[in-house]
């Protein structure tokens, strides 16, 4: 049976595996996005590939149907929030800067990833905290990058994981997934034209896709 979230318990507190590839903290009223990577088409289109517009007004959209599902004190972006150094072109910032005009009393925290490192913190305009990973928070480590903790549940993405439906002959469906396991959750890709890593389920790994407006268990 499918849902637009599914709960979990993790490092004992109940945590919301969204549908639109996002974590939702109950008890905090914390949304946790990763990798939403603003701006990566413009980027891609200053080197003169041909590739789709309006993917962060369609992220900003999507953020804000969250927002207006699941009450939130506090979002929380795991890193990879700005593309690259293109992506700070006039039009991302700007449709940036709108959205939070729209969202002043929203808090946001960014942990700092690799993209973020070479495309520069987010403008002050923003209003964005940055800080460097392991973030420590409750029972949590919220990180970017896959890294072990010696006492908390790490919660990360970069990897941007999917994992592979395989029908009969050649079929194969490509879903984002949260990928849990012991010490470490990872949450897929939040943004859109990002790409994923193709992981396998395990003894200890349990896949659970999010696609269409459901998430359910898959491995």
């Amino acid at each position: 049976m499918s849902a637009p979230h599914l709960a979990v318990e993790l490092a004992g507190e109940t945590l919301w595996l969204l549908a639109d590839k996002a974590l939702y903290w109950p008890a905090q009223q914390a949304l946790l996005i990763a990798d939403a990577h603003f701006g990566k088409a413009a980027t891609y289109r200053v080197l003169g590939q041909p590739v789709p517009r309006g993917t962060t007004t369609r992220n900003l959209q999507r953020i804000d149907r969250l927002l207006l599902h699941y009450p939130t004190r506090q979002l929380i972006f795991l890193g990879d929030f700005l593309h690259a150094r293109p992506a700070r072109s006039g039009g991302t910032l700007a449709a940036l800067q709108a959205w939070r005009d729209a969202h002043p009393e929203l808090q946001i925290l960014l942990v700092r990833g690799n993209h973020d490192r070479s495309a520069g913190d987010p403008p002050a305009e923003l209003g964005i905290e940055v800080v460097g990973e392991p973030w420590p928070m409750g029972p949590f480590a919220l990180c970017h990058e896959l890294m072990a903790h010696p006492d908390r549940h790490v919660l990360a993405g970069h990897l941007h994981p999917v994992f592979v439906l395989r029908g009969r002959g050649r079929d194969r469906l490509r879903m984002p997934c949260f990928s849990i396991e012991p010490a470490v959750t990872l949450l897929p890709a939040f943004g859109e034209f990002t790409g994923g890593m193709a992981i396998e389920a395990t003894i200890e790994r349990a896949i659970y896709g999010a696609l269409d407006g459901a998430v359910w268990r898959l491995a």
